[in-house]
């Protein structure tokens, strides 16, 4: 008898959703992308036909509809997640989500509390929780290496800003890019988040101001066990896509740097040199795309809790949600004011 198999349906032939096609047909075994589903029929034919999936949609409620598609990957925009994992949810379907679930915390409990009486899975694409260099960080946290952790600082720069229609729609700076890094200062501390400071300016295009968004900003987030975090982020860095984190303990600290396209360093007279970090998100975290959704097909076949919850999610939309208060009434903001929103 052959392995068992997860059949999948893809919704949301775009960019992500093509990295997710390719993995799932090509380098994760247990899993069967089954359907293609896009709004735009030509997207969805063109990766359908590259990677020899007979079967595309124009409509995703066709692939909800099938019995035989257990899981979908929803890789759709940001305004149809919500209602997305609703219906999957109602048709029985084990759901991965991209980031956000939705751009509203009453939008995502509606969305959670349907997965929950489905009685589905549901999986958010938090990707960088599964990057072998920001894993260790949490391993070394967990097993107490470095002590006591007092610190991280989390840096997260882009090599340039996307284009200006997309930060229109993008929902902010902290809910379009600092998302990734809230999730991570969770991931890494492993406790939750009460404080919030923000600040943030327009440094890199004025266009991006004129949008109603910021391009640079750094966070400041108090834990409840003590612990202080800042992350340190900017729509464009000349250098490449930098990506450091450091944790400093009462014994220790630990920290990742760039990755690089190669180990070469050059000595000479002049100085010491080497190449340029990584300049795209996909490459800087290729290995990690791939690993989340094995996860995610390895949770649905064996019964475990996905390793991102629906409740991770709504918690860094939250901190996203706390980090624009702040900046707007220049204040710290506590968590617990959400509670009675």
């Amino acid at each position: 008898m052959g392995q068992r198999r997860l059949n999948v349906g893809l919704i949301g032939a775009g960019r992500i959703g093509k990295l997710h096609a390719e993995h799932l047909c090509r380098r994760i075994p247990r899993a069967r992308l089954a359907a293609i589903a896009d709004a735009n029929a030509e997207a969805a034919q063109s990766c359908a036909e590259r990677l020899g999936i007979s079967r595309t949609e124009q409509d995703y409620h066709a692939i909800l509809a099938d019995a035989g598609i257990e899981a979908v990957v929803i890789c759709s925009p940001t305004d149809l997640h919500a209602t997305m994992i609703e219906e999957a949810a109602a048709a029985d379907k084990h759901i991965f989500c991209e980031k956000p679930i939705a751009r509203t915390l009453p939008e995502i409990d509606q969305a959670l509390e349907s997965v929950e009486h489905a009685g589905v899975k549901l999986q958010i694409g938090f990707n960088r929780r599964f990057d072998a260099n920001f894993a260790r960080i949490r391993r070394a946290v967990v097993a107490g290496e470095i002590g006591q952790p007092h610190l991280l600082h989390i840096i997260s720069r882009d090599p340039s800003p996307p284009p200006i229609e997309y930060i229109r729609s993008s929902g902010g700076m902290f809910l379009d890019m600092t998302i990734h890094d809230f999730d991570m200062a969770r991931f890494l501390i492993g406790d939750d988040v009460e404080e919030v400071y923000a600040a943030g300016m327009v440094k890199v295009d004025f266009a991006i101001g004129e949008a109603g968004d910021i391009d640079t900003a750094v966070v400041m987030l108090k834990f409840a066990n003590g612990v202080l975090a800042t992350i340190d982020n900017s729509r464009r860095a000349v250098y490449g896509y930098d990506q450091r984190v450091e944790a400093l303990g009462s014994g220790g600290s630990i920290a990742v740097s760039n990755n690089h396209p190669n180990s070469a360093i050059i000595s000479d007279a002049a100085c010491v040199r080497r190449d340029l970090p990584l300049n795209f998100f996909m490459e800087r975290y290729a290995e990690s795309f791939l690993l989340e959704m094995a996860a995610f097909i390895d949770a649905v076949l064996d019964d475990t809790a996905p390793m991102v919850s629906g409740a991770d999610g709504r918690a860094a939309v939250l901190l996203a949600a706390a980090a624009q208060r702040s900046r707007e009434e220049n204040r710290p903001v506590l968590l617990r004011e959400f509670d009675t929103e």
